[in-house]
Parts: C-alpha cells; sequence; structure tokens
C-alpha cells in the first residue's frame, strides 16, 4: 500500500465531523509521510485517518484533549515529531499535546520501513 485513501479511511472522511476539512488533512498527511517515505499499513492508515478525524473535531469545537507528559514521548524520533508538529500546526487551534500523541501514529509507521 502506497499511502493511498482506501475505501475504509473514506468511510471514515465521510463520518467525520467535517468531511472536507478531514479529508484535506488526510491528504495533507498522506504528503507529508511520502516525503519522509513513510508507508503506513492499511491498519495503521485507518488508525490514523480516524485520529486525524477527531483532530479536526477538537479543532473546531475548542475541545482538548488529556494533557500527556511529554516525556513519555522522549524515544520517538525527531522525524516523527517533526512530521506530527506540522500537521498540528496545519489543523491548528490544537493543544501542544496533540503533538505527542499524534507522533506515536508516524513512529509506528516509520518502524515498517526499518524492520
Amino acid at each position: 500500500m502506497e499511502n493511498q485513501v482506501t475505501q475504509a479511511v473514506e468511510e471514515i472522511i465521510l463520518a467525520s465531523h467535517d468531511s472536507v476539512a478531514t479529508r484535506k488533512i488526510i491528504d495533507f498527511t498522506l504528503a507529508k509521510l511520502r516525503t519522509f517515505e513513510i508507508v503506513p499499513t492499511e491498519v495503521q492508515l485507518v488508525v490514523l485517518a480516524n485520529h486525524l478525524g477527531e483532530m479536526i473535531r477538537r479543532s473546531q469545537t475548542n475541545e482538548r484533549m488529556m494533557r500527556v507528559d511529554p516525556l513519555m514521548f522522549s524515544e520517538v524520533s525527531k522525524e516523527a515529531l517533526d512530521l506530527s508538529q506540522a500537521v498540528v500546526k496545519e489543523v491548528g487551534n490544537l493543544a501542544v499535546d496533540e503533538k505527542y500523541v499524534l507522533s506515536i501514529h508516524f513512529e509506528t509507521a516509520r518502524q515498517n520501513k526499518l524492520n
């Protein structure tokens, strides 16, 4: 799979709070993944799409996620954190904690190419 929107991801987009914004951030994220040569599995892509849709909802409703301890993410690569920061910035109106939680998706998918 080469970072393509699958039927399962399409369904997540259509069921999301804002399908236009969700599709836009998924496309943005997939483009970023390609620049880092990160290819998530189909399951990883579905979980990521769901998370991105929820981030859009939180951004638009001003909901904040629970705070996280950044030290818990000390083993996440700079690559995954940078990618995550770019996505959080693109969505806008999100707590800084979003970057850390989102980075786990990228770190996990990054491991695909290392294994």
